[in-house]
């Protein structure tokens, strides 16, 4: 065995060279052609192509039908495809990808049962597939309506503490058991039923080509002229045109975060869903490394997300129609995710800015209503902590903290900034300007998030306005304090600032990461100077503002 993977990872370290060497030449050598079929593949390529145009690629690595491994077992078929992309015509994406293999895979071999996996994925269990065939096939129990099964998504690579919430353990792990027929589609770690992809389970859509069909039997040779002709025309970029392609066959366009709303109009159509959450992980992905990718990531889930709330198939009209109620309720819920920017950017500031003009907003420590308050906010806090624990799977008490925290950060910056690109996307106006990049190096970001430290280092409006929320909070934990202890020694009242203070305290001591970036770090990742003389800036701007009225 060690002999073997030893093997292995020198092929692999050989192929790295050559890929590498390659990129570095614009072009592949003679050196490394060793066959007419790599001449032949190699030589559909010209200088014109790019990335964003080209012509479809496919191309048989493995035949069932002839190769075997050392062993002498029989190999599954393993086909490369490259779908063809033109500049002038929309590629949709992932949802555009994903259809272009659905087409070709049926044409090739049509199997039954499709998985998908984002390419930073890799299988962590050889007995996945045999637990999601025990909810596909199982002869015990009316499978008519199982579309697909979905595994949740774990990470590896995440640090001790996971300080960003990677593990998104609520909607991946705890949610999805209570939802009634069955979790959303994340994209990655899903079993499809092939027929599930092609309209409800009652009736077929009518397609363009009988081969496409999920019911169609291919016959003869993957390598025969007319099948991989077939397969090159329905990799073509303009192939779905004037098609149901993508609305109502195969994956749906029509959202940013398309997996999720591929998964809504399945279940729209009367396709349920199964979810299965065994002790050994089945996949595991790749988290990010560094804040500003995270919340670039959960921006674009936020624009996703609402694109879905505002459409003509909004979950609060017509998924009420034809899910029901509870189905309805828990896509809505989903869907206006984002909106949760409203009350948690009011919470950041308001309570603080009335705090630093002595004003109570909230109830006296003396009336019944406070206790309320305390109760809402424990009481919530409390049972987010219990689920989060009981899930397990690395449910610690830091965990969770760091997971409410990045909830938190991310309702004052990408919630909100998804919610304005958005609006200005549905007015026609171009928002590039929001996708920052971070220019810290990779070795730095990783030995830094290993030791649980938070990596700012780019230049981005969402840090400004975190930094911002974190200045006004300790500015006003401070202001507070002070007016109370000058109440109170004075004969006065401060009962009624109470709640505000503890709120700002709680900000603070949330905010202590960013306050750590901001004055105390020396290191690349730390909050950029020109972030938090801005936001400094624009504080004191506030203060001044608040103080004079």
């Amino acid at each position: 065995m060690f002999t073997r993977l030893t093997k292995q990872k020198m092929m692999f370290e050989s192929m790295k060279v050559r890929v590498e060497h390659v990129v570095e030449r614009e072009k592949v050598g003679e050196e490394y052609i060793i066959g007419d079929r790599e001449r032949q593949a190699l030589g559909k390529w010209t200088d014109e192509f790019t990335r964003q145009n080209h012509p479809a690629i496919i191309e048989v690595l493995l035949d069932s039908s002839k190769d075997k491994d050392m062993a002498g077992n029989v190999m599954p078929n393993l086909i490369y495809l490259s779908r063809e992309k033109s500049k002038n015509v929309p590629h949709h994406f992932k949802a555009g990808a994903l259809n272009a293999l659905l087409r070709v895979s049926a044409v090739m071999t049509n199997a039954p049962i499709i998985l998908t996996l984002d390419c930073d994925m890799c299988s962590n269990d050889p007995e996945t597939p045999r637990r999601a065939l025990c909810y596909l096939a199982d002869p015990s129990t009316d499978q008519s309506q199982l579309g697909y099964v979905q595994f949740p998504q774990r990470f590896q690579g995440t640090n001790e503490g996971d300080i960003y919430g990677g593990d998104f353990k609520h909607p991946f792990q705890i949610n999805p058991i209570g939802i009634k027929n069955g979790p959303t589609y994340v994209g990655t770690g899903c079993f499809f039923r092939r027929r599930s992809l092609f309209g409800a389970p009652s009736a077929i859509m009518p397609l363009e080509i009988p081969e496409l069909s999920p019911e169609h039997n291919p016959k003869g040779s993957i390598w025969s002229e007319r099948t991989l002709a077939l397969a090159q025309k329905v990799a073509g970029c303009k192939y779905e045109h004037n098609t149901n392609w993508g609305h109502k066959v195969g994956f749906r366009y029509g959202s940013l975060v398309e997996d999720f709303y591929t998964s809504y109009k399945l279940q729209c159509e009367g396709w349920r869903s199964a979810f299965c959450h065994p002790e050994r992980v089945a996949f595991l992905g790749d988290t990010p490394i560094c804040l500003i990718d995270v919340l670039n990531q959960t921006k674009r889930w936020s624009i996703g997300f609402l694109e879905v709330a505002f459409s003509k198939f909004s979950p609060v009209t017509y998924g009420v129609r034809s899910m029901g109620l509870l189905m309805g309720l828990t896509y809505t819920h989903y869907s206006f995710w984002p909106m949760w920017c409203v009350p948690i950017t009011i919470y950041a500031f308001l309570p603080q800015i009335a705090l630093i003009n002595g004003l109570s907003i909230f109830p006296k420590v003396s009336e019944p209503w406070f206790l309320l308050y305390i109760f809402l906010f424990l009481g919530a806090y409390a049972q987010d902590l219990v689920e989060f624990v009981l899930a397990g799977h690395n449910g610690t008490l830091r965990r969770w903290w760091n997971d409410q925290r990045m909830y938190l950060i991310r309702g004052s910056t990408c919630f909100v900034f998804g919610a304005i690109e958005y609006t200005l996307k549905s007015l026609g106006v171009a928002t590039h300007g929001f996708n920052v990049t971070s220019k810290v190096l990779d070795d730095e970001q990783s030995k830094r998030y290993e030791q649980g430290v938070f990596e700012f280092g780019a230049v981005s409006p969402m840090f400004v306005l975190l930094a911002l929320a974190a200045i006004v909070n300790l500015a006003s934990l401070m202001q507070g304090l002070m007016v109370a202890v000058a109440r109170m020694s004075g004969g006065g009242d401060a009962e009624g600032l109470v709640l505000q203070i503890l709120l700002a305290g709680f900000g603070v001591v949330n905010g202590w990461p960013i306050y750590e970036a901001m004055f105390l770090r020396s290191d690349k990742g730390r909050m950029p100077t020109k972030v938090t003389l801005v936001s400094a800036f624009v504080a004191s701007l506030l203060y001044t503002a608040v103080s004079l009225a």
